[in-house]
């Protein structure tokens, strides 16, 4: 027999267990923790169904699924919101009516459902969310607009589709309720019920965001404790809102969070961050816990007919029908149109909102509140499956994205980093380069290279850059501290073992006060006693970037011998091998075969040594570029870096 304590750990264990996996393993996160939860719960029983039907659960589940619409509700900033054009408004508003409309008709005549709960499924199933769309985007990185369009729909219709299902629902209980709570008229009812929820919501939520703004700015709450402060008062939040009107905990959340992204006052990055980790440990265990408190019976509604066509349905018609309707008038090609057609996955909002609509809709309709999850999380499963595996090859066919991104993300834009960019250009790799410093980043452009201002540690760089065929990231900047602080800060966009960063300074006594963790850190880039200040003083002194074409007789290590017997140092950058590109770190382990072209950083040395070299050096006016102090324009002093 499982004993609580052992429940509680299997479902911990399972759920981040399944994030692990999913990661080791590139395979969509989701379904293995749905399948985490189908074995561990109606297949093999390991987790009684008595342990997970307590009362205790769907207060849990609506408190969680509060705390990741508030979470979502970070994310959303006005300004960026104006930007990001009319098909994402269209999406939101088009797409939404449409899906919903189009859902309930499958729901009806496909799936077997009365119309009062169909409408509440076709409303329910209109959410898609970015838990689900971010980390696809992220794995695909398509080019252009489509991203941008696909990224802010599913960021924005998470809490506009909860927000309908949950003034739906309302409808469709006070439509029943009248005679026994005696109201005169069911209309009367239903504008009292929903125009108290909104009153509720909205006013629940700003005044909580005025408690926390006023806690924060007036700095009556340590540091340490700001994140379980904000916490508490989400909470708190959510629950009066729920005690006062049912379900209105769930607008409250959304807006507080709105409020919170884009009020001026205090800063909410550290507590955004907080809530992404919570947000990973929620949807874990509300996955694993939902699916597995399903019963055996459930494979057969999921598997039936119906259901399926009323899947098939959702997918191959109400979703591109969605999106063609939402693109009149937005100058979105088919190809872009094709590629959103194909990306309307199902989360984890509509798992535990359907747990939460099943049980309250179970008074009225309890043969079909029955239905409502398993149908539902055989959209989930359906869409994730099919989404996830074949998106990326539809982008790829459609010429959206890269197979295999190689491209290179320089942080920082100084006269050798820009040599050494354009030698991978000249290669056929895409580079681009990000700088604060408006000099750099202007003499990278008159180079010919992709370059753009912008501070590296800003809230929603990320989302402002294009990184399609992008595949890993090189913080070169003078600063140790700003290059930690990039590869932390681009983590969660490539993998880890393609974030690099310079080496620290050897300069300056060290001590473990002063010495940024390892794990705090990119891959050490290049060799040990490439610092920053080594590699300027080397381009300074005359060396130059190269590119060296291998064959059978000029291989690295004969390279390396006559640069010896020089007297003169090369030291290898970057191996591009066909379309493939390797970065040469500390720990890196690269075999170079002849065919492959190496960058690297050489010292002058004479004419017989280099015959087989392609120096860059080059601003591209034609002109040869000047010693580089690293920060100013060339003959021009240096001036501070602003990275």
């Amino acid at each position: 027999m499982t004993t609580p304590l052992v429940t509680i750990a299997a479902v911990v264990v399972l759920g981040i267990g399944a994030q692990w996996l999913a990661w080791r393993t590139k395979f969509p996160s989701i379904l293995l923790l749905l399948g985490f939860g189908f074995l561990a719960g109606p297949v093999t029983g390991f987790l009684p169904q008595d342990a997970l039907q307590g009362e205790w659960l769907f207060p849990f589940v609506s408190l969680a699924v509060g705390i990741i619409l508030f979470e979502g509700g970070l994310t959303l900033r006005f300004d960026e919101f104006r930007e990001v054009g009319k098909a994402v408004v269209n999406l939101i508003t088009i797409g939404v009516l449409v899906t919903g409309v189009l859902g309930a008709v499958g729901a009806h005549y496909l799936a077997g459902f009365s119309w009062e709960v169909a409408i509440v499924l076709g409303a329910l199933l209109t959410v898609t969310g970015p838990t689900v769309v971010l980390p696809l985007l992220r794995h695909v990185r398509p080019a252009g607009r489509v991203g941008t369009v696909a990224k802010w729909e599913g960021i924005t219709i998470d809490p506009i589709g909860a927000i309908l299902a949950v003034l739906v629902l309302e409808t469709v209980i006070l439509l029943h309720e009248p005679a026994e709570a005696g109201h005169s008229s069911p209309w009367a009812a239903l504008a009292e019920g929903i125009a108290f929820e909104i009153v509720v919501g909205v006013g629940v939520a700003v005044l909580s965001a005025a408690l926390l703004i006023l806690l924060l700015h007036r700095r009556l709450v340590p540091d340490w404790l700001q994140n379980p402060v904000a916490l508490m008062v989400v909470i708190a939040a959510f629950a009066i809102s729920n005690s006062l009107q049912e379900e209105a905990g769930l607008l409250e959340a959304t807006l507080l969070g709105i409020i919170m992204a884009n009020q001026p006052y205090v800063s909410v990055r550290r507590i955004v961050e907080f809530k992404e980790d919570l947000r990973v440990l929620l949807i874990s265990l509300l996955f694993i816990v939902l699916s597995a408190r399903l019963e055996p019976s459930a494979f057969e509604i999921m598997l039936a007919p119906g259901p399926l066509w009323f899947l098939a349905a959702l997918m191959l018609l109400v979703r591109p029908l969605a999106v063609v309707l939402s693109s009149l008038g937005t100058g979105l090609d088919w190809r872009e149109q094709a590629f959103l057609s194909w990306l309307a996955p199902r989360g984890i909002v509509a798992a535990a909102v359907a747990s939460l609509f099943s049980f309250r809709l179970a008074e009225f309709f309890p043969a079909e509140a029955e239905r409502i999850v398993p149908v539902v999380f055989l959209v989930i499963v359906g869409t994730v499956a099919v989404y996830g595996l074949t998106i990326s090859p539809l982008a790829r066919w459609l010429g959206l994205a890269q197979p295999d991104p190689q491209g290179v993300l320089f942080v920082g834009a100084q006269g050798w980093v820009r040599r050494v960019a354009q030698a991978l250009q000249e290669l056929g790799v895409r580079v681009l380069l990000i700088d604060a410093n408006a000099r750099n980043v202007r003499l990278a452009k008159r180079a010919g290279l992709d370059a753009q201002r912008a501070n590296i540690l800003a809230e929603g760089v990320i989302d402002d850059l294009e990184l399609s065929g992008v595949g890993r990231l090189l913080a070169v900047t003078p600063n140790d501290e700003v290059n930690a602080l990039a590869a932390l800060h681009f983590g969660e966009v490539f993998e880890s073992e393609e974030v690099y960063q310079l080496p620290m300074r050897a300069d300056g006594p060290k001590s473990p006060a002063t010495e940024i963790p390892r794990h705090l850190r990119g891959r050490p880039l290049f060799a040990t006693d490439a610092t920053f200040t080594a590699l300027d003083e080397r381009l300074n002194a005359g060396a130059g970037v190269h590119v060296v074409r291998l064959t059978e007789e000029r291989t690295l290590a004969a390279l390396l011998d006559e640069a010896d017997t020089a007297e003169q140092l090369v030291t290898p950058l970057f191996l591009v091998r066909g379309e493939k590109v390797r970065v040469y770190a500390e720990d890196a382990d690269i075999v170079p075969l002849p065919g492959d072209a190496l960058v690297v950083l050489a010292d002058r040395a004479p004419a017989d040594v280099w015959t087989e070299m392609e120096e860059v050096a080059d601003d591209g006016l034609g002109k040869p570029l000047p010693p580089d102090t690293g920060d100013g324009l060339p003959g021009e002093p240096a001036r501070p870096e602003a990275s």
